[in-house]
């Protein structure tokens, strides 16, 4: 979750179980190594545990990539992970290893994954906006959405990236009233 250029790439000692955790300390975008934008976005991010679990599954899964041009039936069959070393990349392109470009990741992978469950549209942009808006859905305060997106500034997690959601402010409201002592309603006056 997250664009390409803030992601950054991930190796293997990035990724560990116990806390559950991703650490984005490299930046590769479009073909170009670099250090992340800014010291906010050189950090330690906690995950939920199912997400290590999925990354590390990748290590058992094998596909076929077909080839030989139209109507040929050559099939190779590949590893996901070529290498698991400590210091090789955990998302590799599966012929040889190398890092992945950003847009082959959204339209072999994430675009196709969206509309199996009925999204029209998604980018890199759409989500991390959704993951701000779903971290402030979940009460999450602007200080903890703004380290998991590792924003410099807490204005840009809520001027840019957080949306408003009506039905969080519904239950915003709704438990104000769980603040005030419960009193019995007045009965009106009658004349």
């Amino acid at each position: 979750m997250g664009d390409p250029a803030r992601l950054g790439p991930m190796r293997w000692n990035d990724v560990t179980f116990d806390p559950p955790q991703l650490t984005i300390d490299e930046r590769y975008c479009r073909g170009d190594w670099d250090a992340p934008k800014s010291e906010a976005s050189n950090a330690t991010i906690p995950v939920n545990l199912s997400v290590i679990e999925r990354i590390f599954h990748l290590k058992s899964i094998t596909v076929n990539v077909c080839g030989g041009g139209p109507g040929a039936k050559a099939v190779r069959r590949y590893r996901v992970i070529k290498k698991d070393g400590p210091n090789d990349l955990v998302f590799q392109s599966v012929r040889t290893g190398a890092p992945m470009r950003d847009n082959n990741i959204l339209s072999r992978f994430i675009k196709p994954a969206a509309r199996m469950i009925g999204l029209p549209f998604v980018n890199w942009r759409c989500l991390r906006t959704s993951h701000a808006t779903w971290l402030k859905m979940s009460g999450a305060d602007v200080k903890d959405a703004q380290a998991q997106l590792r924003h410099s500034r807490a204005s840009t997690t809520l001027d840019i990236y957080q949306q408003f959601v009506p039905e969080s402010q519904r239950r915003v409201v709704d438990r104000l009233s769980q603040l005030a002592p419960k009193r019995p309603i007045p009965k009106p006056l009658s004349c």
